[in-house]
């Protein structure tokens, strides 16, 4: 097998889509299994793209994942001139004309002629030289088909009759992506084109190009599946997170980041899903990808970067944690107890999906106040079994117990016992009253981190609005 040279070439729109990152992935993977080249280049051909915030919003989440690039950035806006000079070697040779149809004028002719929509080669055989509103325009075969062999979805046919003469160049003289990828890979030396498979249909239009520049051997394409969302409809912007950053933002880690985008459309032959990239690159083959839709599963995902939280080191933990507990906390600076956080981090490490659900575990003992969740309130207090009862008891025996976690638990115990209620329904309403929630970390070790008259007094604040 040749060495391969692969190239992931996005467009800058703002944010790195999550399918964009799979592919990223996927082209980094095959490079780096065969010992190749990644190429990195910015599809930037429309001018009000070409900014260094958008490059940025690119090559950031890249570098986020751990993807490093062999070569590139490129950018196709300073590419101009190699696009314009293709164009015109089309133009000499027949292969692209002239074209002063306005979108008006087509649409009227198609609604004169029915039939399908779109362009008519109506300038195909005018002759027409370059003007204001002029663009250029590929001469499409009308005979035959235009036939590409994909790696992951076999060999794909398109009859020519179904393309029309789309435009090269645009009316304002700037060349139009598909020219752009077809010089640049040839340029390049690309051997391989790993992308999404909504960008199936501009392949063969790419490779007409490609034949009519006289480029020779084309690369190999492997258009890898659709990431659709819980409506198994294609994921949207709109309906969820998409950016990978938001992924971050929300407390993913990197390294799971990675390890789930591989599952997305590829699977390791022996189903163990969860391994280092490391081994993901040694075992990772484009034949291996399968053409079915993959289902962005954040349950899933969620799990995955559970497990991988709870693997790392605690004092890498603690280090990756620290944003969340220092500049996006829900608490000031002032009211942070770094040494809380310390005595239990462990156990924070081993409850959490994301990172950013450690302030949740730890909140209460921040705030003056424990936070107010209304169904865990509804549910515990309001119609949990002796709820009153339960909080006048360990009112009335907090003051003599020693404060240490082995004391809170015999005394919850205790005043349980007396209500016939088992330890986890007896303490369920000092939790609720102490911290605000029915869920958090072991509660007798991390009640006894707040002085026992604060603990009092969220005692009787919650008893006396139970009333």
């Amino acid at each position: 097998m040749t060495t391969p040279r692969v190239r992931f070439a996005p467009a800058p729109t703002g944010f790195l889509h999550v399918g964009s990152a799979r592919s990223a992935l996927f082209n980094w993977f095959h490079a780096r299994h065969h010992g190749g080249t990644m190429v990195l280049r910015i599809e930037d051909t429309n001018a009000e793209l070409a900014k260094p915030e958008f490059y940025d919003a690119i090559t950031e989440p890249l570098k986020w994942l751990g993807i490093d690039w062999d070569e590139g950035p490129y950018y196709q806006s300073q590419r101009t001139q190699l696009y314009l000079d293709a164009v015109q070697q089309l133009l000499e040779s027949g292969d692209a004309y002239f074209c002063d149809c306005s979108r008006d004028a087509i649409d009227a002719r198609h609604k004169e002629r029915g039939g399908k929509p779109g362009y008519d080669a109506f300038c195909a055989d005018r002759d027409l030289s370059d003007g204001e509103g002029a663009v250029v325009r590929f001469r499409v075969p009308r005979e035959g088909t235009t036939v590409v062999d994909d790696v992951v979805r076999g060999q794909v046919e398109f009859a020519n009759r179904d393309l029309e003469d789309f435009v090269i160049r645009r009316s304002n003289g700037t060349p139009v992506f598909l020219v752009a990828n077809a010089v640049d890979d040839a340029e390049m030396g690309i051997t391989h084109v790993v992308r999404g498979e909504d960008l199936l249909n501009t392949t063969p239009k790419v490779r007409l190009l490609w034949d009519a520049l006289g480029f020779g051997e084309p690369p190999t394409y492997a258009h890898l599946p659709l990431l659709v969302g819980e409506d198994r409809k294609k994921l949207s912007k709109r309906k969820s997170s998409v950016a990978l950053s938001d992924f971050e933002a929300q407390g993913y880690i990197p390294e799971a980041m990675v390890n789930y985008l591989a599952l997305l459309g590829w699977g390791p032959p022996d189903d163990v899903e969860i391994r280092p990239v490391s081994e993901i690159i040694e075992l990772f083959s484009l034949e291996d990808v399968n053409k079915a839709p993959a289902f962005f599963d954040m349950k899933k995902l969620g799990h995955i970067n559970a497990s991988y939280i709870r693997d790392l080191e605690i004092n890498d933990f603690k280090e990756r944690v620290q944003p969340w507990l220092t500049d996006r906390a829900p608490w000031t600076s002032e009211q942070y107890r770094p040494e809380v956080f310390e005595a239990l981090a462990e156990i924070i490490q081993s409850k959490v999906r994301t990172l950013a659900e450690a302030p949740s575990f730890i909140d209460w003992l921040m705030f003056d106040d424990a936070p107010t969740d209304e169904k865990s309130w509804e549910k515990t207090m309001v119609n949990g079994k002796a709820s009153r009862e339960m909080l006048d008891g360990v009112i009335a025996g907090i003051g003599d117990v020693d404060w240490t976690h082995e004391g809170m638990y015999n005394l919850v115990l205790s005043v349980g016992e007396a209500n016939e209620l088992k330890l986890g329904k007896a303490q369920a309403p000092i939790r609720v009253a102490v911290t605000g929630r029915t869920v958090g970390p072991p509660l007798f070790e991390s009640i006894v981190l707040l002085d026992r008259g604060e603990v009092r007094r969220r005692l009787e604040i919650a008893r006396t609005q139970l009333g």
